[in-house]
């Protein structure tokens, strides 16, 4: 799973989410940094109306918590849809001794972003990707 740091900067460069079942999302307080939430339609639904998506949550009565907006919330994209938000840019995923290697092409030009873990790798890989797209 990406940090929630990255996962701040890949929404603050324009990354976009569509909740869908299985999405992984933090609501966006400091209180609840350390709480993960997974949609699920029977307990988290994604509720589309005009003025724009809330996320309800049924049958949390620990929480007291029936919706939250999505803008009011983080989400922490998984390893495939990382890879996925890539397209064509991507080009590998090496193992290294320190983690993984994510190696993308962006204007002809091959990037290297390396972490610890793979899912992270791809997100820094994306967020160079959507920083060259809104340069």
């Amino acid at each position: 799973m990406i940090s929630t740091g990255l996962a701040r900067q890949l929404r603050d460069a324009g990354l976009r989410w569509t909740p869908a079942s299985g999405d992984r999302f933090q609501i966006d307080r400091a209180e609840l940094d350390a709480e993960i939430f997974t949609i699920s339609e029977l307990t988290i639904e994604a509720h589309q109306y005009p003025t724009g998506t809330v996320l309800g949550f049924n049958g949390t009565t620990e929480w007291a918590l029936d919706s939250v907006e999505v803008d009011d919330t983080l989400w922490l994209p998984r390893e495939d849809q990382l890879r996925d938000l890539l397209r064509g840019a991507f080009r590998r995923l090496d193992r290294t001794d320190d983690g993984y290697r994510v190696v993308i092409v962006i204007d002809e030009v091959e990037q290297q972003h390396a972490s610890v873990s793979a899912p992270e790798a791809y997100g820094l890989a994306l967020l160079a990707l959507l920083e060259r797209t809104r340069a």
